[in-house]
């Protein structure tokens, strides 16, 4: 088995891609690369088993229907899909949100970024691009996981895997003290040189970890959406998180 990370920016600068390979027993880095375009990540996913894609597959729902009515003319206190349209806190939360973000913060006690608020937005609008090239290469891009794509998650998945990683996105040496406790945790993985790269890099790093994730999701050990939220998931898009330790991976 093949798995591919991506840690997706806005642009090629800030993106990293990560190719490990799989045996029974072990695993081993093969390819680690910074300043990725998407051609070079459409052509790697020719002959992979999962990609793991650290950026949100799509939009809450409601924000989709929010914008659209908004320019179809709506105006404050308008109803908009049954739900009273009043600008409020709580109601903006409603749009800020995905189902598989609200999942992601009752499994991590974290909200992960929202892709209608924050900066993610612009690299989400290049992963839609990124989505369309390999779909029209052939692949399945389903966004609820079921195909080649997954949504992953690093930094949730080293907590849930049990390391902290308060700092290691910034600091090189919270790099260098998480890659050596995730070392001892996975001596059955091969960094096959790229080790000083991952400290050098937080994108780096986070593709890596996005390889491993990927590969729980295609072992099958990484939450999916709810029957009753499939369809959602497959518009908004679904965190694969872990369901088990990071040895499960080679299990």
């Amino acid at each position: 088995m093949r798995t591919v990370g991506v840690d997706l920016a806005a642009e090629a600068k800030g993106t990293a891609l990560a190719v490990i390979e799989w045996q029974a027993d072990a695993a081993r880095l093969t390819s680690l690369h910074l300043g990725v375009a998407d051609a070079l990540i459409v052509d790697t996913a020719r002959d992979i088993d999962k990609l793991g894609i650290d950026c949100a597959l799509g939009w809450p729902d409601a924000f989709v229907q929010f914008v659209s009515a908004h320019a179809s003319g709506h105006t404050l206190g308008t109803a908009v899909d049954g739900a009273a349209v009043d600008g409020g806190m709580e109601w903006r939360r409603t749009l800020a949100y995905r189902e598989t973000d609200r999942r992601a913060r009752a499994i991590t006690g974290r909200w992960p970024l929202s892709v209608s608020t924050d900066r993610l937005g612009l690299t989400a609008m290049r992963c839609a691009g990124l989505l369309a090239r390999l779909a029209e290469s052939g692949f399945d891009t389903d966004r609820s996981g079921s195909g080649l794509v997954a949504e992953v998650y690093p930094g949730a998945s080293l907590r849930l895997w049990g390391f902290d990683t308060r700092g290691y996105r910034a600091d090189a040496s919270a790099r260098r003290q998480l890659l050596a406790l995730v070392a001892a945790e996975a001596p059955w993985l091969d960094l096959a040189g790229f080790a000083e790269l991952m400290v050098a890099s937080g994108d780096a790093f986070d593709a890596v970890i996005a390889a491993l994730a990927a590969r729980g999701a295609a072992l099958g050990r990484s939450t999916p959406p709810a029957p009753e939220h499939l369809e959602q998931a497959r518009r908004e898009g679904w965190i694969a998180l872990p369901t088990g330790p990071l040895r499960d991976l080679v299990a």
